[in-house]
């Protein structure tokens, strides 16, 4: 059952598994019962505790939100998987388990090109889509991501910084000043947490993602239902070229550019993508 939307809730909201080829999965949900679920994909190497807990307040206002695990991350079972195919195949299975027959799907950086693949694999599950941050296969700079993190991350160590303040965020005053506010937020939830990223998941995953940007692009999709396309104009880790080119992919989406934002856009300028978001999925 989900817990009812509230102010702080995404806190609150336990941890819990659902099977998967045997292993578990782990997932959260919160806000009403009724209405269309959405099931939330989250960025490379993330646990369930990434998720901007503002994000998740203010989409559960008014429907039920599913936080979805990755296998072999955290707290969830198994051999982390190495492609985006496999990462799909899981979603749609978890989906299926939670007894969810259509629902609306929210895929950030990486879970938007699990996202991508699950709609290619399972049509008939997505009503609603929405992209932030991410690019189709064999989109442009997608190979270079593993160079980029991993420089990233050696530069914000010497400089005794989290490595998302720079690969997430600006370097603008607004920039710097949305990265420790996000920062801050991540460490609300205090008890139930979900288990640690390993450099193990890292590695799989960018490989996952270099594979995946080594993949021609993809023709024009046949998905009738609406899309929404976030990004942010100075994303380091997927460049915002990537949402032209998924313009192409969905011929019928909205787009829209955030300026002075990075990958970590939906963190940069929560109050206005739940307030996009809400918008797109009112029935």
């Amino acid at each position: 059952m989900a817990i009812p939307a509230g102010k702080g809730l995404a806190q609150g909201a336990s941890t819990r598994t659902v099977t998967v080829d045997g292993h578990g999965i782990v997932y959260r949900e919160i806000g009403p019962a009724h209405g269309m679920p959405i099931v939330a994909l989250n960025h490379l190497g993330a646990n369930l505790d990434d998720w901007d807990p503002r994000i998740v307040d203010g989409l559960a206002e008014d429907r039920r939100v599913i936080l979805l695990g990755y296998r072999g991350v955290g707290r969830s079972e198994g051999r982390v998987r190495a492609s985006i195919d496999e990462m799909a195949l899981d979603a749609i299975a978890a989906i299926r388990a939670l007894g969810l027959n259509r629902v609306d799907l929210f895929g950030l950086s990486m879970g938007g090109m699990v996202a991508q693949r699950l709609l290619a694999l399972a049509p008939d599950l997505v009503d609603r889509l929405i992209l932030i941050s991410t690019g189709p296969a064999g989109g442009p700079g997608l190979v270079d991501m593993t160079r980029i993190m991993v420089g990233g991350s050696l530069r914000a160590a010497l400089a005794f910084r989290d490595p998302k303040s720079s690969l997430f965020f600006t370097r603008s005053a607004a920039g710097r000043a949305a990265a420790q506010s996000y920062s801050a937020r991540l460490k609300e939830r205090t008890n139930d947490r979900d288990g640690s990223v390993t450099p193990r998941v890292l590695r799989a995953q960018l490989a996952a993602v270099h594979t995946f940007g080594q993949r021609p692009l993809p023709g024009s999709s046949a998905f009738p239902g609406p899309v929404l396309l976030l990004h942010g104009a100075d994303d380091l880790l997927v460049p915002h070229a990537n949402a032209a080119v998924l313009t192409e992919v969905f011929p019928s989406a909205s787009l829209t550019v955030f300026p002075d934002a990075g990958h970590g856009v939906v963190f940069q300028h929560h109050d206005e993508v739940v307030a996009a978001v809400r918008t797109f999925l009112q029935r």
